[in-house]
């Protein structure tokens, strides 16, 4: 993309479902052969790119792309969708009305903000009467994403005709003529375009292109931090279930419970790039654990519970009572981490919901037996190592 700016070219993607006659048409606007075309599909594997000569200001080049929807196609459909969504302009080419897989990329360039030009080719194969029809149902079909001066007729390739000539004597002789291809229309609206808009389609494009990669960066980044925080949690989920589970004294499940937590939503804001102290980070805590009281109070009971058992037994229940224990303080922990990552995650907010929504959607969505299995496998396994 820097390398096209630098140099001031512009690029026109000839886009379209297979046979539509794309190779043709930028062999006709080129004024020479220079794609192989044929009636069979799939004939285009990779994009080729032709220099407009004839446009006399500007750097222009024409690239013809594999076609849409063809059989075992997909990955030149992939690569077709990739080139057009980095053109400056883009000449969807149809031969007829919009079939399904023609309309939903058709919106989906429009939609992206590319520029489209809609070229109806083969013209030479209507009558009047057709054409007419043809444009009025397409103009209905993309009323609301395409202007109607984006539709173009052409005929990239005319049909042979036969000629049959009669002599004086009544003697016939036939001759198949090759009618020159008709491009006028799309190449004056295509110079009107280049002339009025090339060098903002170039900037519009380039911003697009600059805004998808930040985005394609950013939720690459975003991903590569969601995978280092569900380490970071699950790390710190075992580290509080195996300390709850083996402290005998309630108190001292409560106070390790309320470090672990802190120490996690610290380490997690390093890991997403927004550092928070211990203080904002016992702040959160506030935040997620009186919405995690309200929606979730029956495990909180079987915690408390649980800590006055081994209390109350005078220890002797405590391998029983710790262990569970220590699945549910493993498992109130990774709902905290869930939650606070989602905070960072959106840049140190809860969204439109506030708080209670976000950790209701988090509870909801997690499997509560499953987590608790979990957490005790991983507790015995770090006891066992210990």
């Amino acid at each position: 993309m820097l390398e096209k700016l630098e140099q001031g070219q512009l690029h026109i993607a000839v886009f379209g479902r297979v046979s539509v006659g794309k190779s043709a048409l930028v062999n006709a606007l080129l004024g020479e052969h220079r794609f192989e075309i044929s009636p069979l599909h799939g004939q285009t594997l990779v994009p080729q790119r032709g220099h407009w000569a004839d446009f006399s200001d500007g750097n222009v080049h024409l690239i013809d792309t594999p076609g849409i929807n063809e059989v075992d196609g997909e990955a030149r459909e992939r690569l077709a969708r990739e080139v057009a969504d980095r053109a400056d302009l883009v000449l969807f080419v149809v031969d007829g009305d919009l079939t399904d897989t023609e309309y939903t990329a058709l919106k989906e360039l429009a939609n992206a903000r590319r520029p489209v030009l809609l070229v109806l080719n083969k013209a030479d194969r209507y009558s009047t009467v057709e054409l007419a029809r043809l444009r009025e149902v397409l103009g209905e079909r993309t009323a609301g994403f395409l202007p109607p001066d984006r539709l173009v007729m052409a005929a990239a390739r005319p049909a042979e005709q036969l000629i049959v000539r009669v002599d004086e004597h009544g003697n016939e002789t036939e001759e198949i003529r090759v009618p020159e291809p008709d491009v006028t229309a799309l190449r004056t609206r295509l110079w009107e375009v280049l002339e009025r808009e090339g060098k903002t389609l170039a900037a519009l494009n380039a911003s697009l292109f600059a805004g998808d990669l930040s985005a394609q960066v950013g939720a690459r980044v975003l991903a590569a931090r969601r995978t280092l925080g569900e380490r970071v949690i699950r790390t710190w989920c075992i580290a509080k279930g195996v300390a709850v589970a083996i402290n005998p004294v309630p108190v001292a499940d409560l106070v390790a419970a309320a470090v672990v937590d802190v120490s996690m939503i610290v380490h997690l804001s390093r890991v997403y790039g927004l550092p928070l102290s211990r203080a904002e980070a016992s702040g959160l805590i506030k935040t997620i654990g009186s919405h995690m009281l309200l929606l979730m109070g029956t495990v909180w009971g079987v915690h408390l519970a649980s800590s006055a058992l081994k209390l109350g037994t005078g220890g002797l229940s405590a391998v029983v009572t710790g262990g569970a224990q220590g699945a549910v303080a493993y498992y109130s922990t990774f709902v905290v981490g869930q939650a606070a990552e989602h905070y960072l995650a959106n840049g140190k907010s809860w969204g439109e919901g506030g708080p209670k929504l976000a950790v209701r959607e988090i509870l909801d969505s997690l499997d509560r037996d499953s987590i608790l299995d979990q957490a005790k496998a991983d507790i015995r396994a770090r006891l066992r190592a210990g």
